[in-house]
């Protein structure tokens, strides 16, 4: 066993060995209970890079709840991953790839990151992103970290923006444990107003030429949008699915109700979307509409209109 052990120490320490502040690498404190997490890290998209460029900052001061907004894609999951593994990298000894890191000792780490459901023991989705925040806010110690990607998203939004502000706090009141939060509910960057130890951060992009470009980097500060359609725009989403997106989209941003019932008592939610005819009618529909205005009515006989009708029918049900 003692062998055994000692095979294992130095399998770490030869793995490690060649990782040195002269590669971009910064010795780390784990010495105290407090402490920053690491300064100055090459995010996870760069990390081909040791040494962040000048200006190119994912850095996280001070002990706090930090509350992490920005676009879907612009790596706020991947920014959460890193700390935890710089954690944990931290705890062993070991160099991290920063200019600067003090983590100070951690006692536990805690992750929510992801969503997977359980369905063969009844979970939904939602319900096993209970089960383990609840563990989390059960088990937390002040000497703690918390990484929490996400927390409210699969019920509605009334009720999953409550849950998420209700588990700020508890981290911040009641564990003050230094926590990662990553989130695409906005309102709850109003905490830091009534939360000393509470920062707002948020993952950078920007718009160009209507193009949205991510920056991947994490800045002070919190995000002004999720850019939600932007990012369906990549993923290929229909035209047509983008255009009633940003219509509703603005009628939300407008202090309106989707269910709002308009003069003509018409939902707004299932008002037809204005389009021309040929985003309404698929290519095949085109070709049916071009056959029937080239029909030469005058010159068929009866049976022949039959016959046509019969077979303009099949097609369109083709």
């Amino acid at each position: 066993r003692r062998a055994h052990e000692e095979f294992i120490a130095n399998d770490c320490g030869i793995s490690t060995g060649p990782y040195s502040p002269h590669a971009g690498e910064s010795n780390s404190s784990a010495d105290s209970v407090g402490g920053n997490l690491a300064q100055d890290t090459p995010h996870g998209f760069a990390s081909a890079n040791p040494a962040p460029p000048q200006g190119r900052s994912n850095s996280v001061c001070q002990p706090l709840l930090l509350l992490i907004t920005g676009p879907n894609m612009g790596g706020k999951s991947t920014f959460l991953r890193q700390q935890a593994i710089l954690t944990i990298l931290a705890q062993m000894g070991s160099f991290v790839p920063a200019a600067t890191a003090s983590i100070g000792i951690v006692d536990k780490l805690f992750c929510r990151v992801g969503a997977a459901d359980d369905l063969a023991r009844g979970q939904s989705t939602f319900m096993v992103e209970m089960v383990e925040t609840a563990s989390i806010l059960h088990q937390a110690t002040a000497q703690s970290l918390v990484v929490l990607d996400e927390i409210g998203r699969g019920t509605a939004t009334y009720d999953g923006v409550s849950i998420a502000w209700a588990v700020a706090e508890h981290l911040h009141n009641l564990t003050k444990c230094r926590a990662l939060f990553a989130t695409h509910y906005h309102e709850l960057t109003a905490l830091a107003q009534t939360l000393p130890r509470l920062k707002n951060f948020h993952a950078t992009a920007k718009e160009h030429q209507g193009r949205l470009i991510f920056l991947h980097t994490i800045r002070e500060g919190f995000a002004d949008k999720s850019y939600g359609i932007h990012v369906a725009a990549l993923a290929g989403m229909p035209k047509s699915v983008l255009a009633r997106s940003k219509e509703l989209l603005n009628t939300l941003e407008s202090g309106h109700s989707l269910t709002e019932r308009n003069a003509g008592n018409e939902l707004p939610l299932f008002a037809a979307v204005k389009m021309d005819n040929n985003s309404i009618h698929s290519n095949a529909n085109d070709e049916l509409v071009k056959r029937i205005a080239s029909i030469d009515v005058d010159g068929l006989t009866p049976r022949d209109a039959l016959n046509l009708l019969a077979e303009l029918k099949r097609e369109a049900g083709e």
